[in-house]
C-alpha cells in the first residue's frame, strides 16, 4: 500500500522545486591574463536549464560552459543568466586581460586565423606593418601570389579591387623600408618577410613598404644548411638546425630578404592557402582575402 503521507511529502517538494528561482554561478580558469588568453567559463549555476553569456567584448554564447579568446586588453565585465522557465538569476565577475608581452598581430583569412609576433630586432618594419595595419590599409587586399612549398605572398594595395585574372605584385604604399638583416632571423615555416624588388634595380635590398610572405616552405636536411653555409661562408647555430630540422623552411633566401615576424599559430592556414588552385601567374583562381588587426 502507497504511503500517503510520503506521497505527500514528495508532491509538495516537487511543487517547492518547480518555484524554486534557478542561481547563477560559474567559476573561471583566470581572473588575469596575457593577449591573447583563452578563459574557460564552468557552469556552477543551480536550478537552471539554459544559460546566456556575455562575454564583455561583445560575444556572447548560450552553452552550459563555455570558453572564450580575448585578443585585446582591457578589464571585462562577464555575465552568465541562469534561466528556468520565466524566472532568471545573474552573476557577473570580471576578468582583467593584459597586453601582450610580444607584440601580436591576427591576420584573418578565408582559410582561418593566424597569429603572428612581430621581432623588436626588426623595428622599422615592425612599426610600417603596425602603422598600417592599424590604418586598416590590408583588410581586403589579397594573398595574390602562391607557391606550395615555398610561400604565400600579400599586401599589394591593387588587389583589393583588381578582377580576376589581373597580374599583380607591383603595388604598394609608395616607399620602401630600409633592409634589417639578422642572422638570428631566419626563414623557416611561418617565417614573416618583405618581399623586395630584384637587386638588379635595388642593390640595398630595401623591403616593399606593403608587401609580405609567409613561409610554407618544405623539409629541410642537414647536407641542404651544411652546402648554404659552404656557399655563404655563415654558420646556422645549433637552435636554427633544429627548428629547420623539425619545421622546414626555405634557407636559400636567409639573409637576403628580411625577416620582421613569425607565425605562432595557425600553420594550418598556411598549408590551405599554399596548395589553392592557381593560375600561370600564380595567382589564386578563387581570391583569398585578408584583414590584420593588432593585438594589444
Amino acid at each position: 500500500m502507497r504511503n500517503p503521507v510520503f506521497y505527500t511529502l514528495l508532491l509538495s517538494a516537487m511543487g517547492l522545486q518547480s518555484c524554486m528561482k534557478p542561481v547563477a554561478d560559474f567559476a573561471m580558469s583566470s581572473e588575469h591574463a596575457a593577449a591573447p588568453a583563452t578563459v574557460d567559463f564552468v557552469n556552477q549555476s543551480k536550478g537552471a536549464t539554459t544559460f546566456e553569456w556575455d562575454f564583455g567584448d561583445g560575444a556572447n554564447s548560450v552553452d552550459s560552459s563555455a570558453s572564450h579568446r580575448y585578443t585585446h586588453a582591457g578589464k571585462y565585465d562577464v555575465t552568465l543568466v541562469a534561466k528556468k522557465g520565466k524566472k532568471s538569476d545573474v552573476m557577473t565577475k570580471s576578468v582583467v586581460i593584459d597586453p601582450p608581452s610580444a607584440c601580436l598581430i591576427e591576420i584573418t583569412t578565408d582559410y582561418g586565423v593566424m597569429t603572428a609576433q612581430l621581432f623588436d630586432d626588426t623595428p622599422q618594419h615592425r612599426d610600417n606593418f603596425l602603422k598600417l595595419a592599424e590604418e586598416g590599409f590590408y583588410d581586403g587586399l589579397l594573398f595574390h601570389r602562391v607557391i606550395s612549398g615555398f610561400m604565400i605572398q600579400g599586401g599589394d594595395p591593387n588587389s583589393k579591387e583588381a578582377p580576376k585574372g589581373d597580374r599583380l605584385g607591383s603595388g604598394g604604399p609608395g616607399y620602401t623600408v630600409p633592409a634589417e638583416f639578422n642572422d638570428s632571423l631566419v626563414h623557416v615555416k611561418g617565417a614573416i618577410a618583405a618581399a623586395r624588388m630584384p637587386d638588379s634595380v635595388n642593390p640595398d635590398k630595401a623591403s616593399s613598404g606593403s608587401q609580405f610572405y609567409i613561409v610554407q616552405g618544405s623539409a629541410v636536411d642537414e647536407r641542404a644548411l651544411d652546402r648554404l653555409e659552404s656557399r655563404r661562408g655563415t654558420k646556422y647555430t645549433d637552435e636554427q638546425r633544429a627548428e629547420y630540422y623539425e619545421f622546414g623552411g626555405y634557407p636559400p633566401l636567409d639573409g637576403d630578404y628580411t625577416v620582421f615576424g613569425k607565425v605562432i599559430s595557425g600553420f594550418d592556414v598556411i598549408d590551405k592557402i599554399a596548395t589553392v588552385a592557381k593560375d600561370t601567374r600564380d595567382r589564386p583562381l578563387e581570391d583569398v582575402r585578408m584583414t590584420i588587426k593588432v593585438i594589444r
